[in-house]
């Protein structure tokens, strides 16, 4: 029993110490979007409406690259793990050039898309503040795609604080050109929220430039960098990157894309609504990113001894993972239910629409903890290479159980905004419990093999 705790909390504070940087990183890209949405609600709920549109489609395109720059923190870590470094600068090669194509493919879908926003059923005037927007930050998509590829590159090779350090710096620069750029300080025209989309691309920009240059040039990547970018990409190695993307990145936009259905759906019921649901989804992202650095931790690690043929520790890395996330999760979800109303109002000054996201904020916080085991879970079943059963149980957790479940409670049980929420929370209860299941079931059976 002793050695078992002991085994416990050595596990434990392994993966928290690598989570700690990544957790920092992923919560820096949501302060992004927490910035914006707090800066532009100042400016009107209608801005604020219209951003939270432009959010849905932006997230969704997001989650679909990044899904093609998750099998790099794969396989370098599984590289690393074995001590193959050539292998893992081959995978950083092949990995910035798909990160390069995808980008530059999701910037044009977005730009298509911003001529049909009309057809989505949301109120005109929201319509027309959206557009510009979209375009704008549309196009930031294609260096956050090279920065998430340098990122999870850097993380599979225990090297997490440099993105970490450049991520929070672009935070801070993101900030200041908000309050320039929305507002009209320092001599610029008071822009709004098309304000807000030149400074998220500003700083995107700079930021990969930054962290492209201290991976090519530091020296403790050096002895992982390829020494030839200009050979001919390996047709084998792209299939393989691409076999484990696709299914990931159809499973993070199963689960995105129903949330950003729900959002839709609080669009038909009013642009308020819509308002309520933004303020709401921003704090509940924000608190699962600290789950979501802890389950790219737990991904590394998990890959790094299935390289070192450990598979022994397996069990306890993911289990012990998942036992942190239950803590941290469980710690947000007091403070969401506690004091809801006061943060609600820290975004917007409208008692209605404070008080609409208070409420989904109460639905927000029970939903944390099956939130931060689902995708720690899913952070378990990446590391061992397990993508496509996966992406079968988000499909059916989310779009065959949790959106008809919503439309039936938010519309005909008259439940609205509540309601939808109270079956997103359904979902991610069922794809948290098949997740741990199916990680207990492969762990049981690894070692045999």
């Amino acid at each position: 029993m002793k050695k078992s705790l002991r085994h416990f909390f050595q596990e434990s504070r392994l993966t928290f110490w690598l989570a700690l940087p990544m957790m920092a990183g992923q919560v820096s890209q949501m302060l992004m979007n927490v910035a914006d949405t707090v800066m532009v609600g100042r400016v009107g709920v209608v801005p604020l409406a219209a951003a939270s549109f432009a959010s849905v489609i932006l997230t969704v395109f997001f989650i679909i690259g990044l899904g093609f720059q998750i099998p790099v923190s794969i396989l370098a870590s599984q590289a690393f793990g074995k001590g193959a470094r050539e292998e893992a600068g081959q995978i950083l090669r092949h990995g910035i050039s798909i990160a390069a194509m995808i980008g530059l493919a999701v910037a044009i879908s977005v730009t298509v898309i911003s001529f049909f926003l009309g057809h989505f059923g949301q109120d005109p005037e929201v319509v027309r503040g959206a557009v510009p927007y979209l375009r704008i930050v549309g196009w930031s998509l294609v260096a956050a795609m090279i920065e998430q590829c340098l990122k999870q590159f850097s993380e599979a090779l225990h090297r997490p604080w440099l993105p970490m350090s450049i991520m929070l710096s672009a935070v801070g620069l993101n900030v200041f050109l908000n309050w320039v750029l929305i507002y009209g300080n320092l001599g610029a025209p008071a822009l709004g929220l098309i304000g807000a989309g030149w400074a998220t691309l500003t700083a995107r920009l700079l930021s990969v430039t930054v962290l492209l240059a201290c991976v090519l040039r530091g020296s403790s990547y050096r002895p992982f960098i390829p020494r030839n970018w200009l050979v001919r990409l390996e047709k084998v190695r792209l299939v393989t990157m691409a076999k484990l993307g696709m299914p990931l990145s159809l499973t993070l936009l199963l689960e995105v894309g129903a949330f950003g259905t729900a959002a839709l759906m609080m669009g038909w019921i009013s642009a308020k609504t819509l308002a309520a649901h933004q303020i709401a989804i921003n704090c509940a992202a924000t608190t699962f990113m600290f789950a979501l650095g802890m389950s790219f931790a737990v991904r590394i690690r998990i890959g790094h001894a299935v390289g070192a043929r450990q598979f022994d520790r397996l069990p306890m890395i993911g289990f012990s993972a998942m036992t942190m996330a239950t803590v941290v999760m469980g710690a947000f979800a007091l403070l969401m239910l506690l004091f809801g109303h006061v943060i609600a109002s820290w975004f917007v000054k409208e008692q209605d629409v404070v008080l609409m996201a208070a409420a989904l904020l109460s639905i927000a916080g029970v939903f944390q903890i099956f939130d931060g085991l689902q995708v720690i879970a899913g952070g378990c079943l990446n590391g061992l290479s397990d993508v496509r059963v996966p992406t079968l149980a988000a499909f059916v957790a989310y779009w065959v159980i949790a959106l008809p479940l919503a439309y039936y409670l938010g519309f005909v049980r008259g439940w609205a905004g509540p309601g939808i929420w109270t079956a997103l929370a359904v979902g991610l209860a069922l794809a948290a419990v098949f997740g741990m299941a199916r990680f207990w079931f492969l762990t049981r059976r690894v070692p045999s093999q």
